[in-house]
């Protein structure tokens, strides 16, 4: 496919996500304002944590890292009867895994509750609610594994839209929980977990059946002994770092902010809700339109078309990726305040999730290039330079996250918690620049002409842009002292002129669209 289509991909999946992060946001803002930041919302955020970071192993991460080259390479034969019974016994296999690792989660809820807040009292109300949200909301990994499966092959065939629609319904069932759910429980954030579990079920529901319709659909047949499944299996091993590796930090930093305040969970949360939003619109838009592509030029053998998709898709991260982290950066707590700022969220809620907001903000370009990356190895079936690459990260990120939060913790200064943010976002860096490195040394790309104009132009871009956003910011003042329309206002003014200026700096220097489409 040229990059002309790659681009319409990437625009039909970006906006499927846009949709889904607005109404993720919409979630966001409804959970602020009825709970705020209290232990029971801690809780939830780590009881939804520890699944979701399974999820990237068994569903979107290291699954559909090794299972999209092999079912690309099948499809490439031409062999229906081999690729439906690779289909059977890949779904009875996945099935039977999660299935496992989500009973042995519910049963063992109390020591991984204790195990993931490990500093905390040991009489804390949040390790006991925690325990008690987990088992509620573990059996999601097993919907949401199944709808993954059914994502990849839709995406497999070319199918974008609806797998990238799929979380809207996770956002809208959370939603309907909140306000329907939360007057039936004592603890009214358990109404949270619910919404988890009946997400998972709808996700599921709705990709099924347009597997059927548009591709395949699976009978499940268990035998981990099926060759297919081997390959998968043994692809995901090394995947189950590198691809995951920033959910790993963020565990890592789940067990040190148990270690400060009890809202530091909560602070963390919202912060990295925020800092998704660029990822999610563009660098998991690029990176899952990328892989199947990228497979299929390795199924072909062709080198050259390899090397510019890979090309296309640096470029558009780094054209988007740098204005997002500076406008995350610049507008931390414009749109903290904006989003969050109703109810039992308070301004010093706002200050604090903007502060692990910055720091997290700085690794944004470079969350958004591993995305891209990543499935240049694991197009390729190469999952063990990703993995080496994720092991250092991980060894990185705790040392940092020693380094850096356990003085502030010593010190007992009030934002302890954006130092867990900074050592992710630094551990973050690491590992791009050594998955570059690793590409680069393995000779599969080349970078093509014209990237030092394209950088000069981003940085010319990014500086008329800070010096409009701050000159608008001064004017503007402090953004919690207006009602919440006004803030709102204000805030798509200053994202409207920054954004732009920065767009019509590129074009002044030169860049047209179709530079990001032509062969």
């Amino acid at each position: 496919m040229s990059r002309k289509g790659l681009l319409r991909s990437t625009a039909i999946f970006t906006s499927m996500t846009f949709l889904s992060r607005i109404m993720g946001f919409a979630r966001d803002w409804l959970q602020a304002s009825l709970f705020g930041t209290n232990a029971a919302v801690s809780a939830f955020v780590v009881a939804y944590r520890i699944p979701n970071y399974l999820r990237r192993i068994f569903a979107e991460g290291s699954f559909s890292s090794a299972f999209v080259p092999v079912l690309t390479e099948l499809k490439e034969k031409g062999d229906e009867k081999a690729l439906q019974d690779f289909l059977d016994h890949i779904a009875g296999a996945l099935l039977a895994a999660v299935m496992l690792v989500t009973a042995l989660g519910m049963l063992l809820s109390p020591w991984i509750a204790r195990l993931f807040l490990l500093f905390a009292d040991e009489n804390s109300a949040t390790v006991a609610l925690t325990a008690d949200m987990l088992r509620i909301t573990f059996p999601y990994l097993m919907f949401i594994s199944m709808t993954a499966l059914a994502g990849s092959v839709l995406n497999s065939y070319r199918y974008f839209g609806l797998p990238a629609f799929t979380p809207v319904l996770h956002n809208f069932a959370l939603i309907l929980a909140m306000l329907f759910l939360a007057r039936f429980f004592e603890v009214r954030e358990f109404s949270l977990a619910w919404g988890v579990f009946i997400a998972g079920v709808l996700q599921a529901l709705l990709l099924w059946p347009a597997m059927a319709r548009h591709a395949k659909t699976p009978h499940f047949k268990l035998s981990f002994k099926h060759e297919g499944v081997r390959r998968v299996f043994k692809l995901m091993i090394p995947t189950i770092f590198s691809s995951s590796v920033s959910q790993i930090n963020l565990l890592i930093g789940t067990m040190f902010a148990s270690l400060l305040v009890v809202q530091a969970q909560s602070w963390l949360y919202y912060s990295d809700r925020l800092v998704e939003l660029p990822l999610g619109l563009f660098g998991v838009a690029i990176g899952t339109v990328i892989l199947p592509h990228l497979s299929s030029y390795h199924a072909k053998q062709d080198t050259l078309g390899f090397s510019h998709s890979i090309d296309w898709g640096l470029r558009l991260v780094m054209l988007v990726g740098m204005p997002a982290s500076a406008g995350l950066i610049l507008l931390a707590e414009p749109m903290t305040a904006t989003l969050f700022f109703y109810g039992k969220f308070t301004v010093n809620d706002v200050h604090m999730v903007a502060a692990s907001m910055i720091a997290m903000g700085i690794a944004i370009p470079a969350f958004m290039l591993s995305k891209i990356l990543l499935p240049a190895f694991y197009s390729r079936q190469d999952t063990k330079a990703p993995m080496r690459a994720a092991i250092w990260t991980v060894v990185v990120n705790v040392v940092l996250t020693v380094a850096i939060v356990i003085p502030l913790w010593k010190m007992q200064f009030k934002a302890a918690h954006a130092g867990i943010a900074l050592a992710t976002a630094l551990a973050g860096i690491f590992n791009t620049v050594l998955l570059w490195r690793y590409l680069m040394r393995q000779g599969v790309y080349q970078p093509e002409k014209g990237w030092r104009k394209l950088i000069l132009q981003i940085v010319l871009g990014l500086a008329m842009m800070a010096a409009v956003v701050l000159g608008f910011r001064y004017f503007v003042g402090d953004w919690t002292e207006y009602v919440w329309w006004s803030r709102i206002l204000l805030l798509l003014g200053a994202v409207a002129a920054g954004g732009l200026t920065y767009g019509l700096v590129l074009i002044a220097t030169g860049l047209r669209p179709r530079h990001l489409r032509e062969q």
